[in-house]
């Protein structure tokens, strides 16, 4: 199913990330979006750093707690790119600079201490030849007593990606995504293309921020697209 048909359908994923491949086999194509149901989540926007983007207040006055909503979603780490939902994006690079891996990174990390909800920390990471890794850290019981651990490891395929979000959809306590990252096609848009599609098809009143980039395989160069409810 196409990545917009899902989100059309779900009015509450939460936190999302897509990695795969155009379908010219050209370009690694990533997507990270923030929705949020409290004024606190829903005062954010994303802001393009030098390594890739941050969330900060929209307006500082209204901000609350910053403790689980302002942090670093995607850094560049050489040619690859770190994408999460926490602050955990500085957890994996900082292992990846002393050469340990992605997944021993995580075994440090955990689910947010948010109960009832323990939502879901869901991390991507994409390789400079368009290969990918995907992660979910979520609660093994209602209480919140310990952490499953998963990753996915996909090679990249032309026209191929995969999305997984936080939450499977709204709810009380909101129920954590499960089962594989969904299989998702991707086309050859442009990143401002694709993120006017999937800005449409995201919960009208729940979205908050999207961030959509193309990275060239063979040269590096990036297209990028940031779009914001607060502009």
């Amino acid at each position: 199913m196409e990545l917009c048909e899902l989100l059309k359908n779900n009015p509450y994923p939460g936190r999302g990330i897509a990695l795969g491949r155009s379908a010219d086999d050209r370009r690694a194509v990533m997507v990270y979006f923030i929705m949020g149901r409290s004024e606190n989540s829903r005062n954010r926007v994303f802001e393009e750093t030098a390594d890739g983007i941050r969330t900060r207040a929209f307006d500082e006055s209204k901000m609350t707690d910053p403790s689980l909503i302002i942090y670093h979603p995607v850094r560049v780490f050489g040619r690859g790119t770190i994408v999460t939902n926490g602050d955990q994006t500085d957890t994996i690079r900082d292992f990846l600079e002393k050469g340990l891996p992605f997944e021993q990174a995580l075994r440090t990390r955990e689910f947010e201490p948010d109960g009832p909800n323990w939502t879901s920390r869901i991390s991507g990471l994409m390789a400079p030849d368009g290969s990918y890794k995907l992660s979910i850290l979520k609660a093994a019981d209602p209480e919140g007593s310990a952490c499953d651990r998963y990753t996915f490891e996909y090679a990249g395929l032309a026209g191929v990606g995969h999305f997984i979000s936080t939450y499977e959809t709204d709810g009380a306590p909101l129920p954590a995504f499960s089962g594989e990252p969904r299989r998702v096609p991707f086309g050859d848009e442009t990143a401002t293309e694709l993120a006017s599609k999937v800005w449409e098809a995201l919960n009208a009143d729940n979205k908050v921020s999207l961030f959509v980039r193309m990275v060239e395989l063979e040269s590096g160069k990036t297209d990028t697209a940031i779009i914001n409810k607060h502009q």
